[in-house]
């Protein structure tokens, strides 16, 4: 998550990319064009799972990853984290209240060759790539959000708005290293809401505005579904979808990494500052292709690209240098 605080709403038409909700087609061409994509790859996509998240714009895939694949990731991305931020001594209540929804470091892929395995982790990038029906996908970025003792909850939000590039073709991938749990930041998500044509910029950082945008005011909003996720499980979302997580009230950080997906082809929609577009000096209108922003999916076996040389450096924490 990566907010633009100067961008007030983004008003423009969303451009999804999937037949209209209700549409009789809805299901059978997103299906088939999956069918047809992914009739070789290296895993089955269950069509359930592609039609829940067709319809609810999340789904939570479970047993991706074993206990040992956690350990030698999650290990990979506390080592990354702990570089960054681990000379940061604040108390929780002295820092912003962004700050206080998680500890947020980014493109750890670029400094750590031990979270490459994860970042670009092919049976993850199918999945992403089979749910969104995209035949390439590239990096936006990747981020842990850490959430730490007494992190206070993640303000309702939509993540493309927060984003200067079309169309809406993003999905996300959340990995809780260790399960999520109520009372521990699990996140919450409104089904359906990425079909509603909303696309609302809501101040997830308190800076401009003292209240996130009021999403549950539209009527046709649905209530926020909880999604305590098992340890092993990756929840994928849609760059529309409306969601929250909760305040983490446990003496343990909510240890999450996230890796956000683009389909190949989506280009820079505005001005505003971002890391993954300026360093590479991609203007308005241009598509989103370099090194800051490689091919995730498909790629050959163990290769991962190496990090940007010359293109300057990801923000220590948070989105802005």
């Amino acid at each position: 998550m990566t907010p633009s605080p100067s961008v007030a709403a983004v008003t423009q038409p969303v451009t999804l990319g999937l037949p209209a909700l209700g549409s009789e087609s809805a299901v059978t061409s997103a299906t088939q064009l999956r069918a047809d994509i992914y009739s070789c790859g290296m895993i089955s996509v269950a069509q359930s799972d592609i039609e829940k998240f067709d319809r609810d714009g999340f789904v939570v895939i479970e047993d991706l990853f074993t206990p040992a694949d956690l350990k030698n990731f999650g290990d990979a991305v506390d080592s990354a984290v702990r570089d960054r931020v681990g000379d940061d001594s604040r108390l929780i209540g002295e820092k912003s209240l962004y700050e206080q929804s998680f500890q947020q470091c980014m493109n750890l892929w670029e400094d750590n060759p031990n979270v490459r395995a994860l970042t670009f982790h092919q049976e993850m990038g199918e999945l992403a790539a089979s749910l969104l029906g995209a035949e390439t996908l590239r990096i936006w970025h990747d981020q842990a959000l850490y959430k730490e003792p007494g992190g206070r909850e993640t303000d309702p939000h939509q993540d493309w708005p927060l984003w200067p590039m079309g169309p809406a073709r993003q999905i996300t991938a959340w990995i809780p290293f260790d399960g999520s749990t109520l009372d521990g930041g699990a996140t919450g998500y409104s089904p359906g809401s990425h079909r509603l044509g909303l696309a609302k910029f809501s101040d997830i950082t308190r800076e401009i505005r003292d209240e996130p945008y009021p999403f549950f005011d539209h009527s046709e909003m649905a209530n926020l579904v909880w999604v305590e996720a098992p340890v092993g499980s990756v929840v994928f979302h849609h760059s529309l979808t409306v969601h929250q997580a909760k305040a983490n009230t446990t003496d343990q950080i909510r240890r999450v990494y996230c890796v956000i997906y683009f389909e190949d082809g989506c280009v820079r929609s505005r001005p505003f500052w971002h890391q993954s577009l300026d360093r590479q000096g991609i203007e308005d209108g241009q598509p989103i292709r370099g090194p800051v922003t490689p091919i995730v999916w498909p790629r050959p076996p163990g290769d991962f690209p190496g990090p940007p040389i010359g293109l300057g450096t990801p923000p220590k924490t948070g989105f802005r240098n």
